[in-house]
């Protein structure tokens, strides 16, 4: 009893260390398209230096969960929590590693004005962060009808995306001199679609850690 007592008790770590791992990411995506946003080189350079806090996040989880199924008798629903701490980390991990490249975006475009007001950009960036954090308050609760509700929010994400990319293909269409900070613009927000797609991958390793059955929702 003693054995399992101390095993929930790490993954309640691990479930701890991942809300925190979620709240530096979500910090580094509006940083980073505030950044953008005021092409404020410093603060884009605070973004890209936090990135080696994440990777390290990374590294100290895997061993952890590791650790967990080498070292200890998980039963099958814990496996899957195991498992899912695993998916999730990555997924994470790969969402600091696009705040970084919207800052290195941000270094890129030091000294310009940009061709037109961020508006759009930064309404896909607040929705994401609030999507990543449905889906690990999901993750937490083991909610499953709330991560269903936080990946139907990508929908929206994609929406915006298209409205950014015609608008910025009309910019360059009319102002060619404007091609390549609007190609730069195009690839922040495909780092923003990219982030939304991860943040529904949280939800369906809720999914999957709950119920043990794994499904693509965005089909």
């Amino acid at each position: 009893m003693a054995t399992r007592s101390a095993f929930h008790e790490q993954l309640d770590n691990l479930q701890h260390d991942l809300l925190k791992m979620g709240a530096l990411v979500s910090e580094a995506i509006e940083k980073a398209v505030e950044s953008l946003a005021t092409v404020n080189v410093d603060l884009a350079r605070q973004v890209i230096a936090s990135d080696d806090t994440a990777d390290q996040m990374l590294i100290d989880i895997e061993t952890r969960c590791l650790q967990l199924m080498a070292l200890q008798q998980p039963l099958a629903s814990d496996l899957r929590t195991i498992g899912t701490a695993l998916k999730i980390v990555t997924d994470l991990e790969r969402m600091a590693d696009h705040a970084t490249d919207i800052a290195k975006v941000t270094v890129r475009l030091s000294g310009q004005k940009l061709i037109k007001e961020l508006v759009d950009i930064p309404q896909m960036a607040r929705r994401v962060v609030t999507m990543t954090k449905e889906a690990l308050e999901a993750y937490v609760a083991r909610d499953v009808e709330r991560s269903k509700k936080m990946i139907a929010m990508d929908d929206e994400i994609d929406r915006i995306y298209s409205m950014v990319f015609d608008e910025l293909m009309g910019i360059m269409q009319n102002r060619p001199e404007t091609v390549r900070q609007a190609t730069y613009l195009l690839m922040v927000a495909m780092y923003l679609e990219r982030v939304g797609d991860h943040a529904t991958n949280l939800g369906e390793w809720t999914i999957y850690m709950v119920t043990g059955e794994l499904k693509d929702m965005n089909q």
